[in-house]
């Protein structure tokens, strides 16, 4: 059934409607909740979170086409307050002996070491490259996504790149 139309229902208060919905973005929501967090486990939760929060808010949404930006912008909001969160209440050492370890450990080792890397960018360049390169979207989604110009999403990417290039490099 077409996404839109799925919408519509779920928003009139369709459940079935919003379940199909889910089911389309599950997949997506915790990829992006995994590059964040680095624990499956955690991950499933923001998920399972962000889904009740869209469910509660879904009639507030104005524009339907920005369904997906919509949803994404509440994962990564979460992602980063639980972030905020987790490093209130931890030391450095753990956090940096916790953010060494993912589910990424398995694969190869400069993608290890890559994910390392993001992991000391500042959070704006951090979620532009993690959204352009491990998740395709496309400048002008991301703009939508974190609510900044076009133009502001370009330069985020490019210092962060640059920054990411020194960082291996040094």
């Amino acid at each position: 059934m077409d996404e839109q139309l799925l919408l519509k229902k779920a928003q009139r208060g369709d459940d079935e409607a919003f379940y199909q919905l889910m089911e389309n973005m599950k997949e997506q929501l915790y990829r992006i909740a995994l590059s964040y967090l680095k624990s499956e486990e955690e991950a499933l939760e923001a998920v399972q979170e962000v889904i009740y929060r869209a469910y509660i808010n879904i009639k507030k949404l104005k524009k339907p086409e920005f369904f997906k930006t919509w949803i994404t912008r509440i994962m990564i909001n979460y992602c980063i307050d639980e972030l905020k969160y987790k490093k209130r209440f931890t030391n450095e050492n753990f956090e940096v002996e916790k953010s060494s370890e993912s589910l990424l450990s398995n694969s190869n080792y400069d993608f290890v070491e890559i994910e390392t890397l993001l992991s000391n960018l500042e959070k704006r360049y951090r979620t532009v490259i993690v959204l352009k390169y491990f998740h395709d979207y496309k400048i002008s989604e991301i703009a939508l996504i974190l609510n900044k110009p076009e133009g502001t999403i370009k330069t985020w990417l490019y210092k962060g790149l640059e920054i990411l290039k020194n960082l291996y490099r040094g």
